[in-house]
């Protein structure tokens, strides 16, 4: 049976993206938030200091936020975009709802804020100059890929959106319009 324009994908449509979105977060923030903390912390000379207890736990918050941010965010992506959070296999409608009403790129900040989390929970250096690297790599791949390419892909709707959401920080939004 052939389905008409704008009918709902079936279920096994809907259960492959699903797929493909949970092995992409296990791929890419899973081996950035995960396992490149595991082998810096687990390297020589990386442990973590344990007379600091208190300091550390203040880590957790910002390690359960980011994950709950990027985790609200891929779902997002998943229902709403029809996508996943990899450039290889793309979101195909624009999202701009839930985190990404208030920055454009909710997914790098989460994770940032994870890393920091992590780097504060373990009392790692190594994973605060990960953090610091994820950021300016972020950037970088943002400003030079992904806007250039969001552009092409949703032209006029994507450009409105840049102008009323900020990139990394929320713009104050004045009540008079």
């Amino acid at each position: 049976m052939k389905r008409g324009v704008g009918a709902a994908p079936d279920w096994r449509t809907t259960f492959m993206l699903l797929l493909r979105s949970i092995f992409f977060t296990f791929l890419q923030p899973g081996t950035v938030t995960v396992l490149i903390p595991y082998w810096l912390i687990s390297s020589r000379g990386a442990a973590a200091v344990s007379n600091h207890q208190p300091l550390r736990f203040s880590g957790l918050p910002l390690i359960v936020i980011g994950a709950a941010g990027l985790l609200w965010c891929i779902w997002d992506f998943f229902s709403q975009g029809r996508g996943t959070i990899s450039p290889i296999d793309p979101p195909k409608h624009l999202v701009v709802r839930g985190l990404y009403r208030y920055v454009r790129n909710p997914m790098y900040v989460a994770v940032v804020t994870t890393l920091i989390g992590e780097a504060i929970f373990f009392m790692s250096a190594p994973v605060l100059i990960e953090a610091g690297v994820f950021v300016v790599l972020a950037n970088l791949f943002v400003m030079c890929y992904e806007e250039r390419a969001l552009r092409r892909q949703f032209g006029e709707s994507y450009e409105r959106y840049t102008q009323t959401v900020g990139r990394w920080i929320p713009r104050y939004r004045s009540r008079v319009t």
